[in-house]
């Protein structure tokens, strides 16, 4: 079955897919952990939120764009809420209460999502335009999996150039690299904060709303990938767009195969993954500066 070309380049072409789900997720809670400090637990239920907004919107107005544009926007409008109203307040408290917090953010998002749209999962259908297959390799491959790959693969090219290229971006990195030093060159390091939160929440967002016609759109799925985003970050390594991605491609690609290899020890794989990366880097593969000389 593996040694079949066209299978294998399938296999290859869906943890891609997977892959960039998982990075639109990782990077920002990668960036929002390595600048402050913050386990926010709670990312996960931006990206439920946003799939179920996107079920709302593309159900009332019959467009998947008019979803694809509001969604994540609403879902960032959401995080920065949640940031200055809750987060924000137990920013120095400590892992501990970061995680209690979040924690009930969860369960409460949860609740009141179950109370909007009862506990049946909800579809969204895939947009006309990318109905259908494409001839990719020599395979034929879904278009709108393609699409999120398409996705992914920009994602990556605009934050690279706006974290590497752009003032913003050096502001970010001095952030993840040295806070301190950072203030005392007169760095407003609480708007730079709210500025990473609000993307990290908005491409959590774009993550729902693209996930929802491939995976559904249910109650629970935020906790089942913040467990994966999790370990994405901690291979990475914390507050590295290099990271995330290298985290993402790994732990894309050892679900998918673990699944069609070793099916009963599918997560065992992905674990198995993270223990040899941090025997190796504790500090996860390509951490930030900060994080690179602590460990």
């Amino acid at each position: 079955m593996i040694s079949d070309p066209t299978f294998l380049i399938e296999q290859i072409l869906n943890s891609l897919q997977f892959s960039m789900l998982l990075f639109l997720l990782a990077i920002g809670l990668s960036v929002v952990f390595g600048m402050m400090d913050y386990l926010n637990l709670s990312h996960g239920t931006i990206y439920m939120v946003s799939a179920y907004l996107a079920y709302s919107l593309a159900g009332a107005s019959g467009s998947y764009w008019l979803a694809l544009l509001c969604a994540p926007i609403a879902a960032m409008l959401i995080g920065v809420c949640l940031y200055y109203l809750l987060l924000k307040r137990v920013e120095r408290h400590g892992h501990l209460a970061q995680v209690l917090l979040t924690v009930g953010v969860i369960y409460f998002g949860t609740e009141m999502l179950r109370i909007v749209y009862g506990d049946l999962p909800k579809g969204v259908p895939v947009p006309a335009a990318l109905e259908g297959a494409a001839r990719l390799f020599g395979v034929t491959y879904p278009k709108y999996r393609l699409f999120i790959i398409s996705v992914g693969l920009v994602t990556m090219g605009v934050l690279y150039v706006v974290l590497e290229r752009t003032r913003l971006g050096a502001l970010v990195r001095a952030g993840v690299d040295d806070r301190v030093t950072a203030e005392t060159m007169g760095i407003d390091i609480a708007k730079v904060f709210a500025g990473v939160f609000a993307i990290g929440a908005y491409l959590a967002g774009l993550a729902g709303v693209i996930a929802a016609p491939v995976f559904g759109v249910y109650t629970g799925m935020d906790v089942s990938v913040i467990i994966l985003v999790l370990i994405v970050v901690v291979i990475g390594g914390l507050g590295s767009l290099a990271g995330a991605i290298l985290g993402s491609f790994l732990i894309g690609f050892a679900d998918t195969f673990g699944k069609i290899l070793l099916p009963d020890f599918a997560m065992v794989m992905i674990y198995l993954v993270m223990a040899v990366a941090l025997v190796f880097r504790p500090s996860g593969l390509m951490p930030a500066r900060r994080f690179l000389t602590q460990g």
